[in-house]
């Protein structure tokens, strides 16, 4: 029997996605009580590149990470030495960031934190199987690694999260 994960390293995109898209606080606000409960609980954390990836764009996700107890993990030289094993293992791992669009620049950041705190990793990205494919995602660094990932709806049958629909 495979051991309960205890702490996991969320990518932003697992807030974003939600937020605008399937869990909508307008019609899911229960959804982000529980992951804001989850956060009190020291189950989840961010790092501080994904908080600033949320925080580029002013809206409400913004406002409720702000306010939530999400812990946001800072960058140390642990880290940093993760991050250099990273793309010490594989030069295409330094194709997460894309630095045409200025995006996924906490990418290597949630995988580095998630090696560094024994964390599995939470994303929506989905791994590249194509072995020509010059992208990389961050499933494929952490199969590489070694580190667990999960996305956000292995997450929430883990963690035995339940919706109750309800019509006004």
């Amino acid at each position: 029997m495979t051991a309960f994960p205890s702490l996991f390293c969320l990518d932003a995109n697992f807030f974003v996605q939600a937020w605008n898209k399937y869990y909508s606080p307008k019609f899911c606000p229960a959804y982000w009580e529980i992951i804001n409960k989850f956060g009190k609980q020291g189950i989840i954390f961010i790092p501080v590149q994904v908080r600033d990836e949320i925080f580029k764009i002013d809206d409400d996700l913004k406002k409720w990470l702000k306010d939530g107890d999400i812990p946001v993990k800072p960058t140390t030289e642990d880290i940093a030495t993760c991050l250099k094993q990273i793309y010490a293992a594989d030069p295409k791992h330094k194709r997460l960031v894309d630095n045409t669009k200025n995006r996924s620049v906490a990418d290597p950041w949630v995988i580095a934190h998630a090696m560094n705190e024994k964390a599995v990793v939470v994303t929506k990205e989905n791994k590249i199987t194509e072995p020509s494919s010059q992208q990389i995602k961050i499933p494929n660094v952490c199969d590489t690694m070694g580190i667990k990932w999960i996305d956000d709806f292995e997450f929430i049958r883990l963690m035995n999260i339940k919706f109750h629909c309800e019509h006004k």
